[in-house]
């Protein structure tokens, strides 16, 4: 999940909780929250952890003017 704030972008991954990264531009939180969750999944392997199934879905909403009211 990448989220653009005020002055940055942050990422998280829902499904690794503690996996997250921020960068000033949308290409390197990308880049960092890849490193991330490469690290993340090696180190729960060297402490013999599960790794979890991926449990997250993406979906999008499409909102137009006409569907909104005032």
């Amino acid at each position: 999940m990448i989220e653009r704030g005020p002055t940055s972008y942050g990422a998280y991954v829902p499904d690794l909780p503690g996996c997250v990264a921020v960068a000033k531009t949308e290409a390197e939180v990308g880049k960092l929250i890849r490193e991330g969750i490469h690290i993340h999944l090696e180190q729960m392997q060297i402490d013999g952890e599960p790794i979890p199934a991926p449990t997250s879905r993406v979906a999008y909403v499409d909102i137009t003017e006409a569907a909104c009211v005032a």
